[in-house]
């Protein structure tokens, strides 16, 4: 094996083991705050580092759009914007949103199906000048990206899911008993999260005083393989927010999966090897809705591989994307 081999395998191996911090200084990515009404309310994103002439939207220009789950805000993808910027290969004409009821958006139980929050983030996109666009979907947003590339086909030029909610999930939301013994840890989190919804403020009251007690970590272990920097976990006590947990889990128990036999762009999925929210029919289920579907598996990551293995999961996008 050569030196320089062998140096790249260490240096891979060191970026794997070293925790990735989120960033919260939207600038130093090359993005900037937005406000957008739409017709759910107003929605906030970081948005930037666009290809275009002046920092403009060329007409013809893709947009990123990058949907967190559950629990998660704009901050998600900041290791895996980072990791595109350490390779030089970077994310470009990116749209990273604040799903209603989670980071600086709005109340999510305004939001009667999942379809009414699709039609919200395509307003997002035209209002910023996009037509069309590529999506990234972590968890929940993983989900919406899908019904976004069924019912919006012509716009949509490829989905990435990153440990999307899946068969696996839904069922454990509408059969508690049978969904729950498949899925015991998000089954779990889901009990937790509607006992608590019923307080609302109380129950983010509660979520914070079991991080100032120094629990927040064990409480979220369950979701990583590996020790996580310390800003992951402060930005759990900040988006575990019970209400609005419990209202997407409600929304997407209704949501008819054969809206998605619609899609017709390559559908890439990317999941960590130990992600405790994956059912084991779920890429079966996939392969057989979505045409053109591909899943590979990133190894030592949990349900959050953007955050664990950011450079990984990049690696995986760019090499599905290119098949």
């Amino acid at each position: 094996m050569s030196t320089s081999t062998t140096r790249a395998r260490r240096a891979t191996h060191l970026r794997a083991s070293t925790p990735h911090p989120l960033h919260t200084d939207a600038a130093q990515l090359g993005l900037r705050r937005l406000v957008v009404p739409t017709s759910v309310g107003n929605i906030v994103v970081r948005t930037g580092r666009e290809t275009g002439e002046n920092s403009t939207p060329a007409a013809e220009a893709v947009a990123t759009i990058f949907l967190h789950g559950a629990a998660g805000s704009w901050t998600t993808w900041t290791p895996l914007l980072a990791a595109s910027d350490r390779r030089e290969s970077p994310l470009t004409n990116a749209i990273l949103i604040d799903l209603p009821g989670w980071g600086e958006s709005g109340d999510a139980r305004r939001i009667a199906d999942v379809e009414q929050l699709s039609d919200a983030i395509v307003e997002v996109a035209a209002a910023l000048g996009y037509s069309q666009w590529s999506l990234v979907g972590h968890s929940l947003g993983g989900f919406i990206a899908l019904d976004i590339a069924a019912r919006f086909s012509e716009q949509t030029r490829e989905v990435t899911l990153i440990s999307a909610s899946g068969i696996g999930v839904i069922d454990a939301i509408r059969h508690r008993v049978r969904g729950g013994l498949a899925l015991p840890g998000f089954a779990g989190m889901l009990a937790v999260m509607r006992l608590l919804s019923a307080w609302d403020a109380a129950g983010r009251a509660v979520v914070r005083g079991v991080d100032r007690a120094g629990l927040m970590r064990a409480f979220t272990a369950p979701l990583f393989v590996s020790n996580v920097d310390d800003s992951v976990i402060a930005a759990f006590a900040e988006e575990v927010r019970p209400a609005s947990f419990a209202h997407a889990a409600r929304i997407a128990a209704e949501y008819e999966m054969r809206t998605w036999t619609a899609i017709v762009c390559p559908v890439r999925s990317v999941r960590g090897s130990r992600d405790v929210f994956a059912g084991e029919r779920d890429a079966a289920q996939l392969t057989e809705l979505i045409r053109d579907f591909h899943e590979v598996r990133v190894p030592d990551a949990g349900h959050f591989a953007n955050i664990e293995r950011p450079d990984a999961v990049l690696a995986s996008m760019i090499r599905q994307n290119s098949r």
